[in-house]
């Protein structure tokens, strides 16, 4: 029997020895990450540049995959289904994570039940910006403004659902006011449509309108994060502003891992992640893309993801938008 009981001991200890070994010696095998995002936007660039450091730290070759089209509803689902070992990843924003799951009746995955949060990249401040002509300079004097003259100003987004759409839905449902939504195929047709007046109102990352602050013919008026952003620390938030409690509409892209992803595995990608995102090359470039760079805690990034699911919950029932 005691030799019986040393055999199960020496054999379940081996057994732990080799889990712990896996997890510290991951990877052994090149990694896929798969962008739900075409080649060339910014959650590609992102996840390229991070994707050149973890490849550094990990002595394995990252690799992107990327499933563009359908909300990358598509790309959640092929990632959802992967084996959980650590291998196969997926870059979201918040249109994966919580937009999707209020917009839509019936998904093919569930984020807090088909993944596990690894790590936030990045945030990217949007700022409300308006065309020069707009007699306003501040949001308190824009809010005064629409409210004296109801439905006769409109805003731009980079369409029914996005960011920029719900950030402006998120301040208008709570303060009453009355502003036309023009929606485009991206942000990119949206700020030039602000740009020349076709709409007065855009939410946008700071380097896209930057040159056109300096020439005066867009103004700043705030900024959607519960912080100020240090790319532009005078520019108010709206909370600041309007008293809104915890408005925070920035786009953030994390990395997520199939459900049941061991644990060790995880913190050993999500400490790869945070190393990448901060090192001193990757930031800039970040910051230059008009990127916050984050880097934090599974556990972090988990609670945010909580966070968010409300809070666009509450935003897209507030805009009447449903998609079955």
């Amino acid at each position: 029997m005691l030799r019986y009981w040393l055999s199960f001991s020496l054999v379940f200890a081996t057994a732990l020895g080799s889990v712990g070994a896996g997890a510290q010696d991951f990877p052994t095998r090149p990694v896929r990450v798969v962008v739900p995002y075409a080649a060339g936007g910014l959650p590609d660039t992102m996840t390229r540049l991070a994707a050149v450091r973890m490849t550094e730290i990990f002595g394995q070759q990252v690799v992107v995959d990327n499933r563009a089209g359908a909300g990358g509803i598509g790309a959640c689902e092929l990632v959802a289904a992967a084996i959980p070992d650590g291998y196969t990843l997926l870059i979201v924003d918040v249109a994966q994570t919580a937009i999707n799951p209020a917009l839509y009746s019936k998904l093919p995955y569930d984020t807090l039940r088909d993944f596990t949060p690894v790590s936030l990249m990045g945030t990217s401040a949007q700022f409300l910006a308006a065309n020069a002509s707009v007699p306003a300079n501040t949001l308190a004097e824009l809010i005064k403004l629409v409210k004296s003259k109801p439905g006769q100003m409109s805003y731009g987004s980079g369409g029914i659902g996005s960011v920029h759409h719900l950030s402006m839905e998120a301040l208008k449902t709570p303060l009453g006011l009355d502003i036309i939504h023009v929606p485009y195929k991206g942000n990119g047709q949206a700020i030039p449509a602000m740009i020349g007046g076709e709409v007065a109102l855009v939410f946008s990352a700071l380097p896209a309108i930057e040159a056109h602050l300096k020439t005066g013919r867009v103004k700043l008026l705030a900024v959607n994060t519960l912080k100020r952003s240090p790319q532009a620390p005078n520019v108010p938030t709206v909370s600041e502003v309007t008293g809104i409690k915890d408005y925070d509409y920035p786009p953030a892209i994390g990395v997520l891992a199939p459900a049941k992803t061991p644990k060790a595995v995880i913190n050993r990608i999500a400490a790869a992640v945070a190393k990448a995102v901060q090192h001193p090359d990757t930031a800039s470039r970040y910051t230059s893309l008009g990127i916050d760079p984050v880097g934090n805690t599974p556990e972090q990034y988990a609670a945010q993801i909580r966070i968010d699911i409300a809070k666009y919950a509450t935003a897209v029932k507030a805009s009447g938008v449903k998609v079955d």
